[in-house]
């Protein structure tokens, strides 16, 4: 039986009526439900809901999108993507499609049933041990994007995705802007691969763990550094940094409210003089230095990225399963605070 959360009519943003595509909360709240169309088109193939039972189609034709195709997996078949397509309808007029995409490409998160969690929590470990760019998922996806790109632009086309699907949506993202092209990207709730520093409440102890983390991680860079060819680039967010992605997260989700920290912790940084330190830091995990000194593979940390614009919803969630869900982000109250970050 399906849930509420499933249906468009129940838990929908309804109120969205009319879209103002330049109004940042309307492209979010849109944002979020195309990913949420691709959660639901999974669950109606698993559950296999066909035609007039489908859920799935309100989450995109609400806002006159069109589902061009689905992105299936090659491993379990399961639906992890989609490309939609917007069509307008021909009384609006160019003035209010201002920003608006003509296509969106979409990728869902984890789903805890039994026809897909498997491959969805093998992918969730590839990608804390950054290894998610190895895996014929991705390579799917970044292919998608490829094509699309190549066909319209990458000012057309809007990627978006939420926990393990924002991490795809990041890894394509950046993919696409080492290339040079720079996608309009929603982020909601992306994992950051650390412990939760953010839910430390002394405000010194924190900066103090944040800043001897710094430290160390900066020299193991540099120590990294000697070990490479003379034509090792020290500095690979500088091809990044034109590419601003948007972050959504919330205080309350662990899973993705380091970014919180990772941001401001570089800005205080700077602010105290030591930007140089914190420029080696901020590009690099701990972790993932201390397996290339061990020999192991060094692979770049997915999660770390030089720009953002950083979303917060400030207001109190009950608990973690909201606080991470999809839903939060269309909801027509919220509380949020904004902040831009750009690597220089």
């Amino acid at each position: 039986m399906a849930s509420e959360r499933e249906s468009f009519d129940l838990s929908g943003p309804l109120h969205l009526t009319y879209v103002l595509w330049d109004n940042p909360y309307h492209r979010m709240s849109v944002a979020a439900c195309l990913v949420q169309g691709v959660y639901i088109l999974e669950r109606d193939r698993q559950e296999n809901r066909q035609g007039s039972d489908a859920l799935a189609p309100p989450w995109w034709t609400f806002f006159h999108f069109q589902l061009l195709r689905p992105l299936v997996d090659d491993v379990d078949s399961s639906i992890f993507g989609a490309i939609y397509e917007f069509k307008p309808p021909s009384s609006q007029s160019n003035d209010t499609l201002y920003r608006s995409p003509r296509y969106v490409i979409a990728f869902r998160g984890t789903l805890t049933k039994a026809h897909s969690v498997s491959r969805d929590v093998e992918l969730d470990i590839h990608f804390i041990r950054q290894g998610l760019h190895q895996t014929t998922r991705s390579n799917i996806a970044v292919q998608a994007v490829r094509n699309t790109v190549a066909t319209v632009g990458d000012s057309n086309v809007w990627l978006a995705g939420h926990s393990l699907g924002s991490a795809m949506a990041l890894l394509t993202g950046k993919t696409m802007a080492k290339d040079g092209n720079f996608i309009e990207s929603f982020l909601f709730n992306p994992p950051f691969v650390s412990a939760p520093l953010e839910k430390i409440k002394d405000e010194r102890v924190k900066h103090g763990i944040r800043f001897a983390g710094s430290v160390i991680t900066a020299g193991l860079t540099l120590a990294m550094k000697a070990k490479q060819p003379k034509d090792f680039c020290l500095d690979p967010f500088t091809a990044l940094s034109a590419w601003v992605p948007c972050l959504f997260v919330n205080p309350s989700d662990y899973l993705c409210s380091e970014y919180i920290g990772y941001f401001e912790h570089r800005r205080n940084m700077e602010d105290i003089g030591a930007g140089v330190i914190e420029r080696l830091a901020t590009q690099n995990s701990l972790g993932g230095l201390l397996m290339g000194a061990f020999g192991k593979e060094y692979s770049e940390p997915l999660h770390l990225i030089p720009s953002a614009s950083l979303t917060v919803n400030v207001a109190p969630a009950s608990d973690f399963k909201e606080a991470h869900g999809i839903h939060q982000w269309w909801k027509p109250d919220l509380s949020l605070d904004y902040k831009l970050y750009n690597y220089k």
